[in-house]
Protein backbone atom coordinates (compact mmCIF):
# COMPACT_ATOMS: atom_id res chain seq x y z
CA UNK A 1 0.00 0.00 0.00
CA UNK A 2 1.59 3.61 -0.98
CA UNK A 3 1.36 6.27 1.27
CA UNK A 4 -0.18 9.18 -0.11
CA UNK A 5 2.20 12.45 -0.35
CA UNK A 6 0.02 14.75 1.49
CA UNK A 7 0.05 12.23 4.48
CA UNK A 8 3.99 12.54 5.01
CA UNK A 9 4.87 15.05 7.63
CA UNK A 10 8.35 13.95 8.48
CA UNK A 11 10.92 12.36 6.07
CA UNK A 12 13.87 11.68 7.48
CA UNK A 13 16.97 10.42 5.39
CA UNK A 14 20.41 9.15 5.65
CA UNK A 15 22.66 8.53 2.91
CA UNK A 16 23.55 4.69 1.92
CA UNK A 17 26.35 2.41 4.34
CA UNK A 18 27.34 1.38 0.64
CA UNK A 19 27.64 4.85 -0.60
CA UNK A 20 29.93 6.30 2.55
CA UNK A 21 31.90 3.07 1.73
CA UNK A 22 32.43 3.71 -2.12
CA UNK A 23 33.02 7.23 -0.74
CA UNK A 24 36.33 6.10 1.66
CA UNK A 25 37.26 3.48 -0.75
CA UNK A 26 40.21 5.52 -1.77
CA UNK A 27 41.38 6.02 1.18
CA UNK A 28 41.18 2.39 2.73
CA UNK A 29 42.89 2.06 -0.70
CA UNK A 30 45.72 3.95 0.18
CA UNK A 31 45.81 2.79 3.44
CA UNK A 32 46.54 -1.11 2.41
CA UNK A 33 49.38 0.25 -0.17
CA UNK A 34 51.13 1.81 2.77
CA UNK A 35 50.62 -1.39 4.65
CA UNK A 36 51.99 -3.36 1.82
CA UNK A 37 54.87 -0.68 1.17
CA UNK A 38 55.65 -1.05 4.95
CA UNK A 39 55.93 -4.63 4.88
CA UNK A 40 58.39 -4.79 1.59
CA UNK A 41 59.92 -1.50 1.81
CA UNK A 42 60.38 0.62 5.34
CA UNK A 43 58.27 -0.63 8.56
CA UNK A 44 57.66 2.99 9.40
CA UNK A 45 54.88 3.45 6.50
CA UNK A 46 53.05 1.33 9.27
CA UNK A 47 52.16 4.78 11.14
CA UNK A 48 51.02 6.28 7.73
CA UNK A 49 49.12 3.38 7.14
CA UNK A 50 46.93 3.31 10.70
CA UNK A 51 46.93 7.22 10.25
CA UNK A 52 45.51 6.78 6.40
CA UNK A 53 42.75 4.04 8.06
CA UNK A 54 42.07 6.09 10.70
CA UNK A 55 40.83 8.82 8.42
CA UNK A 56 38.98 6.55 6.39
CA UNK A 57 37.10 5.20 9.03
CA UNK A 58 36.04 8.74 10.27
CA UNK A 59 34.98 9.76 7.14
CA UNK A 60 32.85 6.74 6.47
CA UNK A 61 31.55 7.34 9.95
CA UNK A 62 30.68 11.20 9.01
CA UNK A 63 29.05 10.18 6.37
CA UNK A 64 26.20 7.86 8.19
CA UNK A 65 26.10 10.49 10.42
CA UNK A 66 24.40 12.86 7.87
CA UNK A 67 20.75 12.85 8.66
CA UNK A 68 18.47 14.78 6.01
CA UNK A 69 15.30 15.76 7.45
CA UNK A 70 12.34 16.87 4.96
CA UNK A 71 9.49 18.41 6.76
CA UNK A 72 6.29 20.05 5.33
CA UNK A 73 7.87 23.64 5.97
CA UNK A 74 11.41 23.06 5.79
CA UNK A 75 14.82 21.23 4.74
CA UNK A 76 16.62 20.33 7.49
CA UNK A 77 20.37 19.20 7.17
CA UNK A 78 22.61 17.73 10.26
CA UNK A 79 26.35 16.28 10.18
CA UNK A 80 29.34 15.99 12.12
CA UNK A 81 30.58 13.91 15.09
CA UNK A 82 32.76 16.05 16.92
CA UNK A 83 31.61 19.40 16.04
CA UNK A 84 28.22 18.81 14.41
CA UNK A 85 26.20 21.95 12.20
CA UNK A 86 22.85 22.44 10.99
CA UNK A 87 21.82 23.53 8.06
CA UNK A 88 17.75 24.76 7.71
CA UNK A 89 16.21 25.57 4.46
CA UNK A 90 12.67 27.09 4.17
CA UNK A 91 10.61 24.80 1.88
CA UNK A 92 9.66 27.90 0.18
CA UNK A 93 13.27 28.98 -1.25
CA UNK A 94 13.80 25.35 -3.21
CA UNK A 95 13.54 26.64 -6.82
CA UNK A 96 14.84 23.58 -8.57
CA UNK A 97 15.27 19.60 -8.38
CA UNK A 98 18.36 17.68 -9.96
CA UNK A 99 18.33 14.01 -9.94
CA UNK A 100 21.68 12.60 -11.02
CA UNK A 101 22.48 8.90 -10.72
CA UNK A 102 25.97 8.01 -12.01
CA UNK A 103 26.56 4.53 -13.03
CA UNK A 104 28.05 3.27 -9.74
CA UNK A 105 24.88 4.57 -7.67
CA UNK A 106 22.43 3.06 -10.27
CA UNK A 107 23.66 -0.50 -9.68
CA UNK A 108 22.93 0.10 -5.69
CA UNK A 109 19.79 1.76 -6.27
CA UNK A 110 20.77 5.19 -5.13
CA UNK A 111 20.80 9.11 -6.38
CA UNK A 112 22.17 12.60 -5.14
CA UNK A 113 19.26 15.17 -5.43
CA UNK A 114 20.75 18.58 -5.96
CA UNK A 115 18.15 21.28 -4.86
CA UNK A 116 18.67 24.77 -5.76
CA UNK A 117 17.77 27.51 -3.62
CA UNK A 118 16.94 30.99 -3.01
CA UNK A 119 18.47 31.17 0.33
CA UNK A 120 21.70 33.29 0.91
CA UNK A 121 23.73 30.71 3.24
CA UNK A 122 22.67 27.38 1.07
CA UNK A 123 21.92 28.22 -2.45
CA UNK A 124 22.30 24.35 -3.37
CA UNK A 125 21.56 21.34 -1.13
CA UNK A 126 23.07 18.20 -2.26
CA UNK A 127 21.39 14.75 -0.91
CA UNK A 128 24.17 12.72 -1.59
CA UNK A 129 23.96 8.52 -1.73
CA UNK A 130 20.14 8.24 -0.63
CA UNK A 131 17.77 5.70 -1.54
CA UNK A 132 16.38 6.01 -4.87
CA UNK A 133 12.57 7.37 -4.13
CA UNK A 134 10.07 9.74 -5.23
CA UNK A 135 11.24 12.12 -2.41
CA UNK A 136 11.38 14.84 -5.53
CA UNK A 137 7.63 14.33 -5.41
CA UNK A 138 7.38 14.85 -1.74
CA UNK A 139 9.04 17.70 -2.18
CA UNK A 140 7.95 19.60 -4.73
CA UNK A 141 4.17 18.90 -3.02
CA UNK A 142 5.91 20.60 0.61
CA UNK A 143 6.93 23.07 -1.85
CA UNK A 144 4.08 24.12 -3.46
CA UNK A 145 2.58 23.97 -0.28
CA UNK A 146 4.39 26.05 1.61
CA UNK A 147 4.31 28.64 -0.69
CA UNK A 148 0.36 29.18 -0.55
CA UNK A 149 0.79 29.30 2.66
CA UNK A 150 3.34 31.85 2.83
CA UNK A 151 1.94 33.48 -0.06
CA UNK A 152 4.53 33.97 -2.06
CA UNK A 153 4.39 33.56 -6.21
CA UNK A 154 6.95 33.13 -8.80
CA UNK A 155 6.90 36.18 -11.29
CA UNK A 156 8.24 35.30 -14.57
Amino acid sequence: MEIPVTKIQEMVIKPAPVFAFLKTLPLISLSLALLYIAWLIFPAFILLSLITMLFACYRFRYIRKTLYTVEPQLIRIQRGIFFKRTDIVEMYRVKDYIITQPFILQLFQLMNLTLKTTDAENPVIWLRGIPRSDLTDVIRNHVQGARKANRIFEIS
